[in-house]
């Protein structure tokens, strides 16, 4: 974050935002700017991509399933947009340490012990380690001692948009993305590496909310797409994996996708058409 926080003080903050006598490296500078530019940054990816998802992927024909709520594009957006302040708190806390050089991203790839193919397994090992800790986190919280409190906003979308995908309780949200910013205080990871994969993992969130069921034959009970999740909002206690469908088997809550074996939700609106 210290390249988002760097390139924002050269050509905004200090020569128009801050006073001149402020300096960059103050740490109350750092923290307030972080927390504008994460709340930006968060706004940013979810309205643009959510957008683009729900205009040229989403299935609109969804809206007509009875499952989906009345005036829910809104209610999801409202949600998040509500949430997402929140949610940077700690989120802006995690940042300011990485910023304050307590975490083990690093600048060059010189500084990497294996050069680009450290980069390249850097990226593997995010990406299974980000896996694993939230779908412990997330089935932790469908436990009856956490659910209704915090994770059951989230399951309000039955049938979700691409909106639902940030409309989480401040709690479940940070929660479900400690991972994502405990691993580079555990491993070391290239700072351009970590921006590209933060912005993925907002992404693929948004993705697995769109409504779009295809996945490659071959692949389909290996990545976790929206078709699996789906049927995690529509049945609750499968399927929590964020990418793929390793911790569920492991863990025993694997589901195979209705809309794959012809019962999903655009199965169930033909049937209704045909009567």
């Amino acid at each position: 974050m210290d390249l988002v926080l760097d390139a924002a003080d050269r050509h905004l903050l200090t020569p128009y935002v801050y006073p001149a006598g402020w300096p960059e490296g103050e740490p109350c500078r750092q923290l307030l700017s972080l927390f504008v530019i994460t709340n930006l940054g968060a706004l940013a990816l979810y309205l643009l991509f959510g957008t683009l998802s729900y205009y040229f992927i989403f299935d609109h024909e969804l809206k007509k399933h009875p499952q989906f709520l009345e005036n829910q594009v809104r209610r999801e957006i409202c949600y998040a947009l509500r949430s997402l302040p929140w949610i940077s708190v700690p989120t802006v806390a995690l940042f300011f340490a990485e910023v304050r050089g307590y975490s083990k991203l690093y600048d060059n790839i010189e500084d990497s012990p294996y050069g680009w193919s450290g980069v390249f397994l850097s990226m593997l090992s995010f990406l299974f380690f980000t896996d694993m800790g939230i779908y412990w986190i997330h089935r932790g919280l469908h436990h009856k001692l956490f659910y209704k409190r915090f994770h059951k906003p989230h399951h309000l979308w039955k049938i979700a948009t691409p909106f639902a995908s940030h409309a989480f309780h401040p709690v479940d949200g940070f929660m479900q993305s400690l991972p994502y910013h405990v691993y580079p205080f555990l491993f070391p990871l290239h700072k351009v590496t970590y921006l590209g994969l933060y912005i993925f993992v907002n992404v693929w969130t948004i993705s697995i909310h769109d409504g779009d069921y295809r996945v490659p034959r071959l692949l389909r009970h290996v990545i976790n797409g929206s078709a699996h999740h789906t049927d995690h909002h529509l049945y609750f206690d499968y399927n929590y994996g964020q990418y793929f469908t390793l911790w569920d088997k492991i863990g025993g809550s694997y589901k195979s996708p209705t809309a794959f074996e012809g019962k999903g939700p655009h199965d169930y609106l033909r049937k209704l058409r045909e009567k």
